[in-house]
């Protein structure tokens, strides 16, 4: 079955690397979402952080699986992180693609960078990256596998134990609670086969 997937990426830095993902052909481009052109996210940035909350879960709907772009400053991106929650909260499927090894704009590969699914926990204390894999877009030939990871990894989260919570919406769930009681959050269908 094919997905429409959510792309999460550092855009300023990773723009150029996430449009050859988008262009390569491995999936329809009436597929995807999260990708906005330059000058929208210069506006939406000018309106601020709940116009940009709110763009992201308006991408985030329609979508069952998040692809999460991975250079060498990803992780240190808070919108990265939200987007990440936000997926997994609306009950996305998530993995990781490395691609710093596309060369940008002027031709560059870029270092690794941290896996940002190891920096967000459950409340069990184990790390998102313990369940969703990652893949280097290179090295695992992200182009003629793509439309596999996608599938694997919505089988895998419907799979998931229900009850596995971030541990950061845990806590906010609990401080809600706690202040209750003391006052009164594009790839669609891609073609098969998958790639090109």
């Amino acid at each position: 079955m094919a997905r429409k997937t959510f792309f999460s990426f550092h855009y300023e830095r990773d723009a150029w690397r996430a449009a050859n993902v988008r262009n390569s052909g491995a999936l329809s481009t009436d597929d995807e979402a999260g990708f906005i052109d330059a000058a929208d996210w210069e506006e939406l940035e000018r309106e601020g952080d709940a116009a940009i909350k709110k763009w992201i879960k308006d991408q985030l709907k329609g979508t069952s699986v998040t692809a999460v772009l991975i250079g060498a400053e990803t992780a240190d991106r808070e919108w990265v992180l939200y987007e990440i929650r936000e997926s997994w909260k609306r009950g996305n499927a998530v993995i990781g693609v490395r691609i710093h090894s596309i060369k940008n704009q002027d031709g560059e590969t870029d270092t690794a960078g941290p896996n940002p699914l190891d920096t967000i926990f459950f409340d069990d204390g184990t790390a998102l990256s313990s369940v969703c894999n990652t893949y280097d877009w290179a090295a695992d030939k992200g182009r003629d596998n793509l439309g596999t990871w996608l599938e694997d990894a919505v089988t895998a989260r419907e799979e998931m134990d229900k009850d596995k919570v971030l541990k950061q919406d845990s806590e906010k769930s609990s401080a809600r609670v706690s202040a209750a009681i003391v006052a009164p959050s594009v790839i669609r269908n891609p073609p098969k086969p998958w790639s090109l």
